[in-house]
């Protein structure tokens, strides 16, 4: 551990601290409505942190009970950070089982001008596999935020609607407002539909790849029957952002979840 804090490798620490802002820069002028940007500006300023700490053996002069602790935490943190982003990865291929009764498109943000990109990337994944399965119905929820003009379930349905999906294969689903919601609002809703018993049904959970794994195993915890996912995608340059984020939503919701 004191080779990482040696004046060598002090540049290499402030490489990072500069990449990290810059790239969190980049995101907060996306404009997404989120605050995941000072995620990485709080990682600027952990690596300032550790180039100030390799300067002038400052490091070793820190309790060494201290010292334990921090690389205790880091090493948590890390390890944490990398068992979530394989197991986001292991589901970045899906494509859903062939003929599945219903597919479950999870929301996200509407723009005035219609489904924001990252939202238009699971519709357009939702609107393939219904072009595939002409017999699967499709649910879109999401209820509509302070900062939208018309609920996500709505506009999302719309989309589709537009892309020539027949409207009596699109339902809207329009009070969730998480992961959660989505996915237990859109259970009841084909709970409602479908008079077979759960265990029959098959069921698809459409989002984002990166937001797959923790949506596909909210839904295995929400029905019996068979759950499967449809992974649309992601701008390259911006899965570092969104992924360290969803690690965060996987652990809030880790008990909501069911493997």
């Amino acid at each position: 551990m004191k080779k990482l804090f040696t004046p060598k490798i002090r540049i290499l620490w402030f490489i990072l601290a500069v990449l990290n802002f810059l790239y969190g820069v980049t995101v907060f002028l996306v404009g997404s409505g989120t605050l995941s940007f000072v995620i990485w500006i709080f990682g600027a300023l952990f690596f300032m942190l550790l180039y100030f700490l390799a300067g002038k053996k400052r490091w070793s002069k820190i309790p060494k009970a201290i010292r334990k602790l921090f690389c205790i935490i880091v090493a948590a943190c890390v390890l944490t950070v990398t068992i979530l982003s394989c197991l986001m990865l292991s589901h970045f291929g899906d494509k859903g089982e062939k003929d599945m009764d219903y597919i479950i498109v999870l929301g996200a943000q509407m723009k005035s001008y219609g489904p924001s990109v990252i939202f238009r990337y699971r519709l357009d994944a939702a609107y393939e596999y219904m072009q595939e399965n002409p017999d699967c119905i499709c649910i879109v929820s999401g209820a509509q935020g302070a900062n939208e003009h018309i609920s996500e379930g709505e506009g999302g349905k719309e989309y589709l609607i537009s892309k020539g999906i027949p409207e009596g294969r699109v339902v809207a689903e329009t009070n969730a407002f998480d992961t959660v919601e989505n996915v237990r609002y859109s259970m009841d809703i084909i709970e409602e539909m479908d008079s077979r018993p759960e265990k029959e049904l098959k069921i698809g959970v459409v989002t984002n790849n990166y937001h797959l794994f923790r949506g596909m195993h909210i839904a295995m915890a929400k029905t019996e029957g068979e759950v499967s996912g449809i992974a649309g995608y992601t701008v390259p340059r911006f899965l570092p952002n969104n992924m360290i984020r969803e690690c965060f939503g996987i652990l809030r919701d880790l008990r909501k979840m069911k493997f």
